[in-house]
């Protein structure tokens, strides 16, 4: 299998934090797009960003192809709508507030998936926007969001996702910054 294209999952509200754009918050000078972005580089053959908003960057920012902001599974929609596009059979997603994920989360999910679905996972649970998604799935996913569904868990299960386990570290790997206090425990790991 050729090395997967990366997809930075940015498109949501960001209510939580006063409807800021996660993308770009500032954590030890750099914005988390920055951040987020350097460490799934050297992972991915091409990488882009999914945005419901405007962000400065240079990467292609991919919009939710369906509309009334229904969760980070649009966003992967709108990743594999790409992917396919350019022939490409694979995904890696990346959430964006989530600065700490692992250097090596593409071949831990390679190995698991075995050409397949497959999300990353630590001992306190899995963590859904991180995943190998292939193409083939945009049809059942876009049906999943049509009937209603916006649980990633859901799918994910739904489909037979193989579990890539990482090791439970400090600061936690898939540390997800949702709120101002969660912004200020990241910087003290900075």
């Amino acid at each position: 299998m050729r090395e997967p294209i990366g997809l930075i999952l940015a498109g949501g509200r960001g209510a939580r934090m006063g409807d800021v754009a996660k993308a770009d918050l500032q954590l030890g000078g750099r914005r988390l797009l920055d951040l987020c972005a350097d460490r799934l580089e050297p992972q991915v053959s091409a990488m882009a960003v999914n945005s419901n908003n405007p962000i400065n960057t240079g990467l292609q920012i991919i919009e939710d192809t369906m509309s009334g902001h229904l969760g980070p599974l649009a966003g992967v929609l709108a990743g594999l709508e790409w992917a396919q596009s350019i022939g490409e059979t694979h995904i890696v997603t990346a959430a964006v507030d989530t600065p700490f994920f692992p250097c090596d989360l593409v071949p831990n999910l390679l190995m698991a998936g075995e050409g397949g679905l497959a999300i990353a996972a630590t001992s306190d649970g899995d963590h859904g926007t991180f995943g190998i998604w292939p193409v083939t799935l945009h049809t059942a996913l876009a049906t999943f969001l049509e009937d209603g569904g916006r649980k990633v868990r859901a799918f994910t299960t739904s489909h037979g996702a193989a579990i890539a386990m990482f090791p439970d570290t400090t600061p936690p790997s898939f540390f997800n910054i949702n709120t101002p206090d969660d912004l200020a425990q990241a910087a003290m790991w900075m």
